[in-house]
């Protein structure tokens, strides 16, 4: 069955998704943020600009207005995190009382200090709220390549449901009901991938890579608990699965603006970049339920310009050792 369905934010994210729904059948608006884009895209059947090279099926429509958001039974927001508050403001007017609202962006907002469902939920607390994570770049989905990622809302039935619909041939869409968990997962692994990228960008080699990318699984999945996670969501596509493709390819913005950060070169190519907004708020999260959390500790003071990463690394190898083998029972006692 078919279901229409309006993508708002044109990004690479929002255009692979377009290209991966529009692929079952289904019809597809993308919302653009001026007409400008929208009638480049429209009439070069291309998103140039966030995703070069792919072309859209001409079954997908283009728009910079919200009107189509009153007819659709399914409204996907792919937006940078940041901006998601004020687009669904925006948005209040075309909301009607019982779609399904999926939330495609990874990251907390930064103002107030809360998860993009918790947004919703205070804004448009009619609608059906999911959130959609996991290992996933857009280009590889844009083109049809096998990827699976994680749904979830409160209401097993209907995430199930959605998952259905959303489901492709070749991008697989698995339900849960740890909403937490899987925004979690998507936030926290911008910042652990933004550590990993300076330790590319300092050459400290693979075997410092993998610590930084176990140890900060480990703090990952510490504060998704305390705050409410389940701790298999964490090991699921949505946590390890994300972190692992994140920490490693120069596809993922965080790890590139790592890998910049650590060679000491401009970066202000990358405002975007969800880890840097991410990394203040785990750590104050951190704080308030008496987590260590060093390498996000650690993440926050180079961006801030409290510390070099050489000094960072200095800092990190001199913290006392500990036994791995006693922690990972209660996350509020947990220590590194």
């Amino acid at each position: 069955m078919s279901h229409r369905i309006a993508i708002i934010g044109a990004g690479a994210w929002g255009t692979a998704l377009a290209c991966a729904w529009g692929s079952k059948g289904h019809k597809i608006t993308l919302v653009t943020r001026d007409a400008r884009t929208a009638e480049s895209i429209r009439s070069n059947r291309h998103n140039n600009q966030c995703l070069p090279g792919i072309m859209l099926p001409n079954s997908i429509e283009v728009t910079n207005g919200h009107n189509v958001l009153k007819n659709s039974d399914i409204i996907a927001f792919s937006t940078p995190a940041q901006a998601f508050s004020e687009t669904l403001k925006t948005c209040k007017a075309y909301l009607q009382s019982g779609q399904s609202i999926v939330l495609c962006s990874k990251g907390i907002d930064q103002k107030s200090e809360t998860t993009l469902t918790q947004i919703a939920r205070e804004q448009q607390p009619y609608l059906c709220r999911f959130v959609l994570s996991g290992p996933s770049f857009a280009v590889d989905v844009a083109n049809g390549l096998p990827a699976a990622v994680t749904l979830a809302s409160s209401q097993r039935k209907k995430t199930d449901w959605l998952a259905g619909i959303l489901s492709t041939e070749r991008l697989r869409v698995y339900s849960s009901t740890d909403v937490i968990g899987v925004e979690m997962g998507g936030a926290l692994k911008n910042v652990l991938a933004i550590a990993v990228g300076i330790a590319r960008g300092l050459k400290l080699g693979v075997s410092a890579e993998a610590a930084l990318i176990s140890r900060g699984f480990l703090e990952m999945t510490r504060l998704a608990i305390a705050m409410g996670a389940r701790r298999e969501t964490l090991t699921g596509l949505s946590g390890l699965g994300d972190l692992a493709l994140c920490c490693a390819n120069p596809q993922s913005r965080n790890f590139c603006y790592g890998i910049i950060l650590g060679q000491g070169k401009n970066n202000t190519h990358y405002p975007l970049t969800e880890g840097i907004f991410t990394a203040d708020v785990a750590r104050k999260v951190a704080k308030q339920h008496n987590i260590e959390v060093p390498i996000i500790e650690t993440v926050c003071q180079i961006l801030n310009g409290q510390v070099t990463p050489i000094e960072a690394v200095s800092h990190l190898l001199s913290r006392p050792l500990k036994g791995e083998d006693l922690e990972g029972r209660d996350s509020k006692r947990e220590q590194l």
